[in-house]
């Protein structure tokens, strides 16, 4: 068994993108940043890191990383993977904020790594084929507009108080940018009247399909529908505009955003967690 490091995003997915594609709602965080680091390299800063673990000529794990953001992992073949990654890393590295991925590679590495561990964020990833549109939800869905730019880097920076508060990412005007700038992202605003109450951002291209979120609404607008109605119409619209699945990550400490996808036609496919090492961890997606 031996670690490989790949060059870049393009000698990444020749190698793992097999491997990673058999199982891409598990793999759609890892296979959406590197898909965008194809054309993008730089897009996070320093160099991203690739490398993938082989068994004789057999892919059994992969792993990456753009700094300073967390370690990202795959699922694993050979748990003997985990143990040439984490060693790789720490040559590369030194210390990691954290690591995240599928719930039981992460915990394990997380074990093995010589840093303090803790858990930071418990997710449950979710991916629809069709939608259902819920029924009775006052207003309708738009794109993005210039003069919404204020209102949704106010109700980003409010999203990651409420729902990041141990891995804040990149400062919402950056991510507001990032998000814009990208061929196949997006944002979403859902409307009562001529008032926004809710916004859904999407990105994360895979071979097949695109992940929703961030979703926020305002706490005073909540229990009325919109983040429901927003999400099933952003959703049709992917589906309508080619990709096979939408995904998207919900935290498992809120049970309304895990019983209201769920029923606009979103079905449970795994766990994945996210843990911080000696601190504070840093959450690319």
């Amino acid at each position: 068994m031996q670690l490989e490091r790949q060059a870049d995003a393009t000698a990444f997915l020749d190698r793992a993108g097999d491997f990673l594609l058999a199982r891409e709602a598990e793999h759609n965080l890892i296979l959406g940043l590197s898909g965008r680091l194809r054309t993008e390299p730089r897009l996070y800063g320093e160099e991203p890191y690739f490398a993938v673990v082989l068994d004789g000529g057999r892919v059994v794990g992969a792993t990456m990383r753009t700094p300073p953001h967390n370690l990202i992992l795959s699922l694993v073949d050979d748990d003997r993977a985990l143990d040439l990654i984490a060693g790789d890393a720490r040559d590369v590295f030194g210390n990691l904020p954290g690591v995240v991925g599928p719930k039981e590679p992460v915990a394990k590495f997380a074990r093995i790594w010589p840093q303090p561990a803790k858990i930071g964020i418990q997710q449950r990833v979710y991916r629809a084929s069709e939608v259902i549109s819920p029924r009775d939800v006052t207003g309708s869905m738009r794109p993005y507009e210039a003069g919404d730019k204020g209102l949704v880097i106010g109700w980003m920076d409010a999203f990651v108080a409420e729902a990041l508060p141990q891995a804040p990412p990149e400062d919402s005007e950056h991510w507001l940018q990032r998000i814009l700038a990208g061929p196949d992202s997006g944002i979403v605003l859902w409307l009562d009247g001529d008032e926004p109450v809710s916004f859904s951002a999407h990105g994360g291209l895979t071979p097949n399909g695109i992940r929703i979120g961030p979703v926020y609404t305002p706490p005073e607008l909540r229990r009325r529908g919109y983040a429901s109605a927003l999400v099933a119409e952003q959703t049709r619209m992917l589906l309508d505009g080619g990709r096979t699945f939408c995904f998207l990550f919900t935290d498992l400490a809120n049970p309304t955003s895990n019983s209201i996808y769920q029923r606009i036609g979103y079905e449970a496919v795994s766990d994945a967690d996210q843990w911080v090492f000696g601190g504070r961890g840093s959450n690319p997606h």
